[in-house]
């Protein structure tokens, strides 16, 4: 079982999730976040003043999914979210030890 996290464009949200929809991947976590990397931010304009806007807004997605799923799922997140331009985002996966529905009990591959 892995963690699959990716950091994406807000507007991107959609996409992602349909994509992962598709895949039978069902549950996921969706954080607000803010970052910035060869991006480094921009400026703007507010009542007259111009600022440096250093911390873009993105997305965190945070997905548990079984071993085998992990290149499909990293697949559609890369598909769904591009677009080409800088700062689309980056997808990191974590190992995980062991999950456990609450609910029910159920445990690893089942929990999910």
């Amino acid at each position: 079982m892995k963690i699959v996290m990716a950091i994406i464009k807000p507007f991107k949200l959609e996409e992602v999730r349909d994509a992962l929809t598709s895949l039978g991947v069902h549950g996921l976590t969706v954080t607000e976040v803010k970052g910035y990397g060869r991006q480094k931010g921009h400026t703007e304009i507010y009542r007259g003043a111009e600022y440096a806007v250093s911390f873009l807004p993105k997305l965190k997605i945070e997905v548990a999914v079984a071993s085998e799923l992990v290149g499909k799922v990293i697949d559609a997140i890369t598909a769904a979210a591009k677009t080409g331009q800088i700062g689309d985002g980056k997808i990191f996966v974590f190992p995980i030890e062991q999950a456990v529905r609450i609910r029910t009990g159920e445990r690893d591959n089942d929990a999910l």
